[in-house]
C-alpha cells in the first residue's frame, strides 16, 4: 500500500513526522480523509481530532484546537495551535484525555466542534 508523509507542527515543535497509511482532518467545513495522491489543496482545521493509521495499522488521534492543512501529493502539513496525543505508545492515555479536554474546553470554535470533538474523546476514555 501506499504511504505518504504527515507532519504535524505546533508552535512548541513538531509533534508528529512519519509515513502513514491515511489520516481523517477535522475541516473546517466538516471531517474530510486523505491518502496518499490526494488532490492538493490547503484548508482551515477545526477543534477536533486528527485521527491518524499509521504505516503498521495501528491508529493514534490527535486532539487539535485550530490551525490549517496543506495537503500534497505525497505530504500534508499540519500546522496547528495546540495538539494533544490521546492514544500513541508513549503516552499515558488517561493523563492525555484530560489534558485534550482542557484543551479543547478552551478553544474558541464553534459550540458543535466542541461538542463533536468532546465526544470522540470520551469514546476514547471509556477504554481507560
Amino acid at each position: 500500500m501506499k504511504l505518504m508523509k504527515l507532519e504535524i507542527v505546533t508552535p512548541l515543535g513538531v509533534i508528529f513526522d512519519d509515513e502513514v497509511k491515511q489520516v481523517t482532518l477535522p475541516g473546517s467545513e466538516g471531517e474530510f480523509g486523505v491518502l496518499p495522491d490526494h488532490a492538493a489543496l490547503v484548508s482551515l482545521l477545526d477543534t477536533g481530532v486528527i485521527v491518524i493509521e499509521t504505516k503498521d495499522g495501528k491508529e493514534i488521534s490527535v486532539a487539535v484546537n485550530s490551525g490549517y492543512v496543506k495537503v500534497e501529493e505525497n505530504k500534508t502539513l499540519c500546522v496547528v495551535d495546540g495538539a494533544v496525543a490521546l492514544n500513541a505508545e508513549d503516552s499515558n492515555l488517561a493523563s492525555a484525555i484530560a489534558e485534550a479536554k482542557e484543551l479543547l474546553e478552551k478553544a474558541s470554535d464553534s459550540n458543535m466542534a466542541i461538542a463533536s470533538a468532546m465526544s470522540k474523546v470520551d469514546s476514547l476514555s471509556k477504554g481507560v
